[in-house]
C-alpha cells in the first residue's frame, strides 16, 4: 500500500499539505488536520455553507520514512506555514 503526500487547496486559495501514513493510502475520507479554528476564521458563515476543497496528491512511496521527509520537503518548498499561503502553522521543521 503506498503512502502519500498530498495538498489541500481552500477556496480561498491557502493551502495545506500533509502525510496519510494511517495504512490508508488515498483515503477518500481523510483531508488532513489543519486547525478548523484557523481556516474557518478566513471564511464567513455564508462562505462556509458551499465549501469545495481541493485533493491533490503530491508523492507516494511504500516507505513510511520516505514520505514524512517529502512533506517536510513540500511544506517547504510550497510555503504553506506561511499564514499569507496556508495552513500549516503549527508546523516545526524535523531534524531527521
Amino acid at each position: 500500500m503506498d503512502y502519500v503526500v498530498y495538498k489541500i487547496t481552500f477556496p480561498n486559495g491557502k493551502i495545506y499539505v500533509g502525510k496519510d501514513i494511517g495504512g490508508q493510502g488515498h483515503s477518500l475520507r481523510y483531508f488532513g488536520s489543519w486547525s478548523n479554528k484557523l481556516v474557518a476564521q478566513d471564511f464567513s458563515t455564508e462562505q462556509l455553507k458551499d465549501f469545495t476543497l481541493r485533493k491533490t496528491i503530491l508523492f507516494e512511496s511504500e516507505d513510511k520514512d520516505e514520505v514524512s521527509r517529502k512533506e517536510v520537503f513540500y511544506i517547504d518548498a510550497l510555503k504553506s506555514n506561511d499564514p499569507s499561503i496556508g495552513y500549516n502553522r503549527t508546523y516545526q521543521k524535523p531534524s531527521f
